[in-house]
């Protein structure tokens, strides 16, 4: 049986379950469940602090895991990025008193909040630069305010509660972190966290694309085609009038009004868009 780490809070906490409803798993579990078995999957799901997953993972209590990169780093544990998710974006950040002028090379000798103490000191060390690390359980935004730092390093989503902190942030991101799948380092694959691994990549993709049907004039497929290449090549349908066809083909969805313009303007009509709710590729 597969065993695998799930945030039960947080910003990834929603994101991660709607991401394995949508990959046919823990479809009955309830917000409030700890420990959800999945029989027919054959997978059991624990509910954990995201911060304690890679530790558990690590550890090789647990298969796998989904929690942020920041929270794998900062965790010490003998576990590995498996798959980024593409959710939960964040970046981790140096931030100071608004005005100060700071600099990071002036971060020596000061003091440095944070909640991530190892991920801030590998960086300081990295960087060869010489800062008490001021370790906090959250809520980091007011230790300059307090009197118990001078900066601060943080896991910023949009930045605005540093700015009602009367903070600012100070140079280019420490890390760039989203949502992961992790392992144990050096775990061997097997046939069920292949599955699992390739149900989640079905979901992202299906995410990405969306499915496009048109009718197309014949003579004009090859210039329609080469709008819509598909994955490997496009559905190509005869219709009862000959001198027109039907395509069919994924579109990435960032992309998919451009496309429709385009093939509007080669003459296509009956152009519709469908949702991807799940593939494989």
């Amino acid at each position: 049986m597969l065993r695998v780490a799930v945030p039960n809070k947080g910003q990834l906490a929603e994101p991660a379950r709607s991401m394995l409803m949508e990959a046919g798993y823990i479809r009955t579990a309830s917000t409030r469940d700890l420990v959800v078995h999945d029989p027919e999957n054959d997978v059991e799901f624990f509910f954990l602090r995201p911060r304690d997953i890679a530790i558990y993972v690590g550890e090789g209590t647990l298969d796998l895991g989904i929690t942020g990169r920041d929270m794998l780093l900062d965790s010490g544990a003998q576990a590995s990025e498996m798959l980024a998710l593409g959710f939960a974006p964040s970046t981790f950040r140096f931030a100071a008193p608004s005005g100060s002028s700071l600099s990071i090379t002036d971060l020596n000798g000061l003091r440095i909040a944070t909640s991530y103490a190892g991920l801030l000191e590998a960086w300081l060390l990295d960087h060869d630069i010489s800062a008490r690390v001021v370790k906090l359980d959250g809520a980091v935004e007011n230790a300059i305010a307090l009197g118990v730092a001078d900066a601060i390093a943080d896991v910023v989503a949009t930045g605005s509660t540093l700015k009602k902190a009367g903070l600012e942030i100070l140079g280019d991101p420490i890390l760039v972190s989203e949502a992961l799948v992790v392992r144990r380092t050096g775990a061997e694959t097997n046939p069920a966290i292949e599955t699992f691994m390739r149900r989640l990549n079905g979901v992202m993709v299906a995410r990405s694309y969306v499915l496009v049907d048109y009718d197309i004039l014949t003579s004009e497929l090859d210039r329609a085609c080469a709008i819509t290449p598909g994955i490997e090549s496009p559905t190509v349908s005869s219709l009862r009038d000959s001198t027109w066809s039907a395509v069919r083909a994924m579109v990435p969805s960032r992309d998919v009004h451009q496309v429709m313009d385009e093939l509007y303007e080669l003459g296509a009509r009956g152009i519709l868009v469908t949702d991807i709710h799940a593939c494989r590729l």
